[in-house]
């Protein structure tokens, strides 16, 4: 099959090499010490850091879900990039492993290369925010999965962190202080239902206010997803667990770092809910239960210390421009996470 019969039936080569070119700048833009190798070899290569005594990798992979379509719709695609990086970074900061390394995946049918482009800018600089490098990716083309100009988002992130030193929340006990850090909006779950109510049945507009603020509806839907490694580095070595808030809430995300035979109380009245989060609620009419289990509803992180470490927590955080407060505590019970209504 020759070139052109291959781009009518929905792969252009030409397009994949200039993108595959504009990638490779990008790429080479994130090398860092420890990075091996060759920009655009088969695998990506990067070093442990020197000087650990007993290093353990920590991997996670993740996307942004039903966020790409807001960013399809808005013909935005670097802040989802961003969000990918940054979702994956707090996933592995929960264990106190810090970020050495990325991987991305695009698959979609006929992307422009400035639309491809976008996305990996996103996601290099971030990178580059984290002292990571990019080691590299897969950009597919693949018609009749995906319709036109449309694409999905994932990721894989390696970070390392001292055995003895990893985060696991066995150290959590009775008398331990719950505290939030903010999230900056959805953060990348939740968005199918957040999309059916504001634009299916409130039929908002992308670029029509958020009510009752002056946000257009497009900047609060793609506000990029918080990182909290400046926020909770200066203090990691407090930490008696960490949580990053995703998919499953508040609750679906606490409990899994619980030890047996304690439970976390979860203090409703400690915050209120941002905007977006009521509009959602009210314009859907979706129960507080269903909007718990769903989104983060303004905490992107908690964390567990003990009572005298808190208002280190809370200093450290707002020095990184991120509000943070008392949200609960940890109590004798059954493993579990009970909101205190």
């Amino acid at each position: 099959m020759s070139d052109s019969q291959y781009a009518a039936a929905g792969v252009d080569l030409q397009a994949a090499d200039d993108a595959k070119a504009r990638i490779g700048r990008l790429v080479a833009g994130t090398r860092t010490a420890l990075s091996v190798g060759e920009v655009g070899a088969f695998g990506g290569m990067v070093r442990i850091p020197a000087g650990m005594r007993r290093p353990v990798l920590v991997m996670s992979t993740d996307g942004v879900g039903t966020k790409v379509l807001v960013a399809q719709q808005a013909g935005r695609y670097d802040t989802v990039g961003e969000d990918l990086v940054n979702h994956s970074v707090n996933d592995i900061l929960v264990h106190a492993a810090t970020p050495i390394a990325f991987m991305d995946y695009i698959a979609g049918h006929r992307l422009p290369v400035e639309m491809i482009a976008g996305v990996v800018e996103g996601i290099a600089r971030a990178c580059v925010a984290h002292g990571m490098a990019l080691a590299g990716g897969e950009t597919a083309q693949m018609p009749g999965v995906y319709a036109e100009r449309t694409f999905d988002l994932a990721g894989t992130i390696i970070g390392v962190v001292e055995e003895d030193a990893a985060l696991h929340g066995d150290a959590i006990a009775p008398g331990d202080v719950l505290v939030a850090l903010a999230s900056t909006g959805l953060h990348t779950n939740g968005y199918t239902l957040a999309r059916h109510v504001l634009q299916d049945v409130m039929g908002l507009a992308l670029d029509a206010p958020l009510p009752g603020t002056d946000t257009p509806l497009v900047d609060a839907l793609l506000a990029v997803h918080q990182s909290y490694v400046q926020a909770l580095t200066p203090v990691l070595d407090r930490m008696h667990g960490l949580a990053h808030i995703t998919g499953g809430g508040i609750a679906g995300n606490l409990v899994r770092i619980l030890p047996a035979e304690v439970e976390a109380i979860v203090e409703p009245g400690s915050w209120e809910w941002p905007a977006l989060f009521r509009v959602i609620a009210e314009g859907g009419k979706v129960s507080r239960d269903e909007m718990r289990d769903v989104f983060n509803l303004g905490v992107g992180m908690i964390a567990v210390v003990a009572p005298a470490d808190v208002d280190a927590v809370v200093h450290a955080a707002s020095t990184a421009g991120v509000a943070a407060w008392r949200l609960g505590e940890v109590r004798a019970g059954p493993r579990a996470v009970r909101f205190a209504d």
